[in-house]
């Protein structure tokens, strides 16, 4: 008895079958446009996102900013680590200094912020970007308020203090914007 042979198999190539792919595309919820207007190539693009959206849209300004609050900062650390009593006389116009400690660890604050500050400048990360800003907007209020309370106790009155003052405001200013910047919600176009 001869056996009958089954007929060879045909292998389907859904490659290059053109309503084939775009049947299994269909099921899979993909090639077509979502709610954002976005066209997803894979399932996988779908599900993870685009991360061109995730990207910051940084205002004008930003980096330039962050680059004057980094060097800021790091170069007032220096002056209050190495030259404690030139630091405060420039503050407070001739008051003499009763103990370096304070200043120098006022120094050592400031240059861990700045470490801070010079790292925050190379990230892409909204949230990173926000948070140092805010944290400048922190430090420099206080030390506003700081500085305003050392005057009420003192009634020393200097041109330094006067611009330490205006300086911290604006500083505060501008660190507030830009944080409010970065964390705004693009624009649909």
């Amino acid at each position: 008895m001869a056996a009958k042979q089954p007929p060879p198999l045909m292998k389907k190539h859904s490659q290059t079958d053109l309503v084939s792919r775009l049947k299994t595309r269909k099921i899979l919820g993909v090639g077509g446009e979502d709610d954002d207007g976005e066209v997803h190539r894979s399932k996988i693009s779908q599900v993870l996102g685009n991360e061109i959206k995730f990207t910051v849209r940084e205002p004008l300004g930003l980096r330039v900013w962050q680059f004057v609050s980094a060097v800021l900062f790091s170069g007032i650390a220096i002056m209050a680590l190495a030259f404690p009593d030139q630091l405060y006389d420039a503050v407070f116009d001739g008051a003499q200094v009763t103990s370096k400690t304070p200043i120098r660890l006022y120094g050592g604050a400031l240059l861990s912020i700045s470490l801070i500050m010079w790292n925050a400048l190379y990230t892409a990360e909204k949230v990173i970007i926000r948070w140092t800003l805010l944290t400048e907007a922190c430090y420099f209020g206080v030390q506003f308020l700081v500085v305003t309370a050392t005057l009420a106790e003192t009634g020393l009155m200097s041109l330094g203090i006067l611009l330490l003052l205006v300086s911290r405001l604006l500083f505060v200013a501008i660190s507030i914007y830009y944080y409010y910047q970065v964390g705004r919600r693009p624009k649909k176009a």
